[in-house]
């Protein structure tokens, strides 16, 4: 059924405003008429009811959104299927998404933002103890209450690391704007991925722009593997911005250790006492965070004209001096080459910097190309046959799905294997909706 006012589902949700409306579904706020409360419900579209993959997907994210129990992440209520429609109840959080907070303020200050990213961090930081990763942190999935407090939500394309995934191997998820290198390039997800999108957030919070651009998905998703971000604005307090530019590094091991890592840096930034509990029960009301000594700020190579002197404690300056003498010896155990300075002299570098440009892995072999999965999902047939026979590569059709002549996916690409790097001659078997034989005769 259509989702309307005053329509109910699972014999108790009744729906009262539409919040919002997704690639997916529809998200309501509705009214449960058994335990008298609001809640938010979110309706899959009827026309991916019959979808295996979507449906098992909208699955998917009700079941590893109840995996963790805690205050930063939304909670899940119930789920089901009811007269033709999937939906899923969530914990209904007041106030906007950080996406429609970003369209109106722009630009967010930093210890502001250091508060939504301490907050998310340590979210995340459950999710990954419970062996999820969530694999599309953004703004629009980050719910930030009247009140300051942040909630995750959308886990429909997490990832159990002990699990086996939804996709394909080398089939990449997520939104390219907010991709890991990592994920670009069809690798599987981690935790560290999660820290590179809470970067890209971050970032753009600071800033008021992406670090990472271009007129195709494509070329956004090449910008994520090889471009170094342009430094944040010269008024973000360079501890901050130090601490932004670590989660981008190309490779996960020049990221924060962990969530809870970037969590703890975070809040010794924020300039405030964030939420920080103790468990993973829902809390209603801030715990009192004990204030640590030893801040996380640029590495001593910055210039005179970056910040007036600050007069540091002399433990945290050996704890800085031990931590630069640990970033130089794991550079040399791994044998990365020392990056060129960028030409400009105020942009601040973390302990394990991202050279300005990064090679591909093969620099001498130009035969490679990248296919992502948003490239030519939902492409026609004909079109996305010739966008991959334009990169040099061998297109193989295979008949998917089969709908009736009237269903307006026909045709259309929602699948594709190998998806990530490939070697120009290579083959793709790109999978497509196919029509249904019967259709012409008007069925048996």
């Amino acid at each position: 059924m259509k989702p309307e006012i005053d329509k109910v589902y699972g014999g108790r949700y009744r729906l009262k405003t539409r919040i919002a409306i997704g690639g997916m579904g529809e998200v309501w706020q509705a009214h449960d008429e058994v335990i008298l409360r609001d809640v938010a419900i979110k309706i899959l579209k009827p026309e991916y009811m019959g979808d295996p993959g979507f449906l098992e997907r909208f699955r998917t994210e009700a079941r590893h959104a109840a995996m963790v129990d805690h205050e930063g992440i939304a909670n899940v209520f119930d789920y089901g299927e009811d007269s033709g429609s999937a939906f899923l109840v969530m914990e209904l959080v007041p106030g906007d998404s950080l996406a429609k907070i970003l369209e109106h303020e722009k630009r967010l200050p930093g210890e502001r933002v250091m508060d939504v990213v301490a907050q998310t961090a340590r979210a995340l930081h459950e999710a990954h103890v419970a062996g999820l990763v969530h694999r599309d942190v953004k703004p629009g999935n980050l719910l930030i209450t009247p009140n300051g407090q942040v909630k995750i939500t959308d886990f429909g394309i997490a990832r159990v690391a002990d699990q086996v995934s939804l996709t394909a191997t080398g089939q990449v998820m997520g939104t390219v704007q907010y991709l890991a290198p990592e994920q670009a390039t069809g690798k599987p997800a981690t935790p560290s991925t999660d820290i590179y999108s809470l970067g890209i957030v971050a970032y753009e919070a600071l800033s008021g722009a992406r670090p990472f651009t271009g007129e195709t998905q494509m070329a956004i998703a090449m910008s994520q593997i090889n471009d170094a971000p342009a430094p944040l604005p010269a008024d973000v307090p360079a501890d901050i911005a130090a601490l932004v530019m670590s989660c981008l590094a190309k490779k996960p091991a020049g990221r924060p250790d962990s969530a809870l890592d970037l969590a703890e840096k975070a809040e010794a930034l924020s300039g405030s006492n964030p939420r920080r509990s103790t468990n993973t029960r829902v809390m209603t009301s801030a715990v009192p965070r004990v204030t640590e000594e030893t801040t996380v700020i640029a590495t001593p190579t910055t210039t005179p004209t970056d910040k007036p002197p600050v007069i540091w404690p002399w433990i945290a300056t050996i704890a800085l001096m031990l931590l630069v003498a640990a970033g130089i010896l794991v550079a040399m155990l791994n044998a990365k080459p020392q990056p060129t300075p960028t030409p400009s002299p105020t942009q601040t570098q973390t302990v394990t910097p991202t050279p300005t440009v990064t090679p591909t892995p093969t620099p001498t072999d130009p035969t490679t190309v990248t296919v992502l999965s948003s490239d030519i999902f939902g492409m026609s047939l004909d079109a996305a046959t010739t966008y991959l026979q334009g990169l040099g590569l061998v297109v193989l059709p295979q008949p998917g799905l089969v709908l009736p002549a009237s269903d307006p996916r026909l045709n259309t690409v929602y699948d594709a294997s190998p998806l990530g790097t490939l070697h120009v001659g290579d083959a793709i078997n790109v999978t497509f909706y196919d029509l249904d034989p019967t259709a012409n005769n008007g069925g048996n």
